[in-house]
């Protein structure tokens, strides 16, 4: 018990530090900062971004290092990726850390400051990528060099791959895909751990770790009525506008069924016992297999439940007309769904036209959708990540969750990669400006997560799973 006591309150102190100015910091974080504040200040939009460059500029600082295996792939002008890896003795297969240095758009006039310039200011980091997915991309590279410093040598390799185009729906140049596809070689491992799982504050403390096993699949469709047309002196009743309208209306009112798989099952399991009374009752009811809207009244009241209980489609562009003096020839709508995994997508298409209940309004799939299975929970993965975070944060709650929104492990878990998403940052969640304007991080909570990588990664590939790997940073 004495050297349990003696690691958590290392570990608080180690905290603490993190939460200091600049010049506290161990050198290991400020290390690790001039990273972060690189990598974020290199612009990555797709309009006019470079990702090759934030590659090149992250492969300079690992070959300085001593890190000797180390690839810039450009796929096209403007993108690029970056892979590296930390040999081990070959035990075992490989470990894969992943996360994409592309970047949403983000406009000047729309930010408080330059999104492309890291801010720091009252213990807060902002920056277009402040967090996504530059933390864990920064976190990984200054990782793997401390890692070299020490002379770690692992059971298995360590794979670093840093991608682009994760954030365009339908990119040829989603480095994870590209990868795959061109050089599998190259990433092929056991397991990855990328985006998608962070944390979750409860009274200002840290309360619940997400670890992402699965992700909803994408899919797109578009409503479309077409017409002559005429003039708009002599209005018809069957107005395309109109007809969309109601339409719209309809699929605004219909829920999909509720449903739940082997993830969302477990997630809710974990939520009931830290939640309030009111989600705790609704939780109960659902597990208890009560699936009309009034037992989970609650649950549906909240976008963020909401999402796990169901496929969701939701109407999010409209086009429609071409002058002002002329009845409409075409109303378009763009309705984006998220499908639960393992829900045939052919289905969501029918349900879409029978909601929709008019023969005159098309419903056309826009892309390809990309299902994947769920990654499964593996004992070591689940257990590993456990004993780091209650090592970092005594009493945290770690729950399996479902994304709804998709990653780069779609892809790796249809190439047979178990992928797991779980950083341990702990953040605003909806508040943190996250594909909005000020996007924005606790200075402290970014040293905290990059601790729990390093941590978790080094268990994870060191074969010493059975005990707590010190902190180091």
């Amino acid at each position: 018990m004495r050297a349990v006591r003696l690691l958590i309150a290392a570990s608080a102190l180690i905290l603490t530090v993190a939460a200091g100015k600049a010049d506290e910091l161990t050198p290991a974080q400020q290390a690790f900062r001039q990273i972060y504040q690189e990598l974020v200040e290199i612009n990555t939009t797709d309009s006019v971004g470079d990702t090759a460059k934030a590659a090149e500029a992250m492969a300079a600082r690992l070959r300085a290092a001593g890190i000797t295996d180390v690839q810039v792939i450009s796929t096209a002008p403007r993108k690029g990726n970056l892979v590296a890896r930390l040999p081990g003795t070959g035990g075992r297969r490989p470990l894969l850390l992943t996360a994409h240095i592309d970047v949403v758009e983000a406009k000047r006039e729309d930010w408080d400051t330059d999104p492309f310039k890291l801010q720091e200011k009252d213990g807060v980091f902002q920056a277009r990528g402040a967090i996504d997915d530059k933390a864990m991309a920064a976190a990984f590279v200054a990782n793997l060099i401390q890692y070299k410093q020490e002379g770690f040598r692992p059971d298995r390799d360590i794979i670093l791959a840093l991608t682009s185009d994760e954030e365009l729906s339908d990119s040829p140049n989603d480095g994870v895909h590209w990868l795959l596809q061109n050089k599998p070689d190259l990433i092929n491992a056991e397991l990855a751990i990328n985006e998608g799982g962070g944390g979750a504050t409860q009274d200002g403390r840290p309360a619940r770790l997400f670890i992402q096993l699965a992700e909803k699949v994408y899919q797109s469709y578009r409503l479309e009525v077409t017409d002559p047309g005429g003039h708009s002196a002599a209005p018809r009743r069957d107005n395309p506008i109109y007809r969309l309208a109601a339409a719209l209306t309809r699929l605004g009112q219909f829920d999909f069924p509720v449903s739940l798989n082997s993830v969302t099952r477990a997630y809710f399991e974990q939520v009931a016992a830290t939640d309030t009374p009111e989600i705790a009752g609704a939780i109960k009811a659902l597990l208890a297999g009560h699936t009309d809207a009034a037992s989970l009244a609650p649950l549906l009241a909240s976008p963020g439940y909401n999402a796990q209980l169901h496929t969701t489609c939701v109407a999010t562009m409209l086009d429609a007309g071409h002058a002002e003096n002329a009845l409409p020839q075409t109303a378009r709508a763009t309705i984006n769904c998220r499908i639960l995994p393992g829900a045939p997508v052919a289905e969501v298409e029918q349900t879409l036209v029978r909601v929709v209940d008019d023969p005159k309004v098309a419903v056309i799939p826009i892309g390809r959708p990309v299902e994947s299975p769920p990654s499964p929970l593996n004992p070591e993965v689940m257990q590993t990540v456990a004993r780091v975070s209650n090592t970092m944060w005594p009493g945290v709650t770690l729950i399996p969750t479902m994304s709804g929104g998709y990653t780069d492990s779609r892809w790796l878990r249809n190439a047979g990669i178990a992928a797991y998403g779980v950083s341990g940052l702990f953040s605003d969640g909806p508040r943190s400006g996250v594909h909005g304007r000020n996007e924005h991080v606790g200075a402290s909570e970014l040293y905290q997560s990059k601790e729990f990588l390093y941590r978790l990664v080094k268990e994870l590939a060191s074969g010493s799973s059975d005990r707590a790997v010190g902190a180091k940073n």
